[in-house]
């Protein structure tokens, strides 16, 4: 589904999904979805699971140990070759 799809809104203001989204987003009956206004839209979002908060905090902190390592070794080499710079 790449544009949009008409839905009728029930009496009790429900819609439902359509099921390529469903799917798409990993929704099933009984999971919950976020439902906010942006821009005068409504927009309809999963939420982030705990697991999924963790695991990107756990990405964050590798990727930030490896760029303090590759600065650890660039100050090292700097220190290194201070000695090297010229008399001018």
């Amino acid at each position: 589904m790449g544009g949009s799809e008409k839905r009728k809104v029930g009496e009790r203001g429900q819609i439902t999904l359509p099921k390529d989204l469903r799917k798409r987003f990993g929704i099933h009956g009984g999971d919950e979805v976020i439902v906010s206004e942006e821009d005068d839209k409504i927009v309809i979002e999963t939420p982030v699971s705990e697991a999924d908060l963790a695991e990107g905090y756990r990405r964050r902190a590798d990727r930030d140990r490896e760029i303090a390592d590759a600065f650890d070794g660039v100050s090292r080499e700097a220190a290194e070759r201070v000695g090297d710079v010229p008399d001018w």
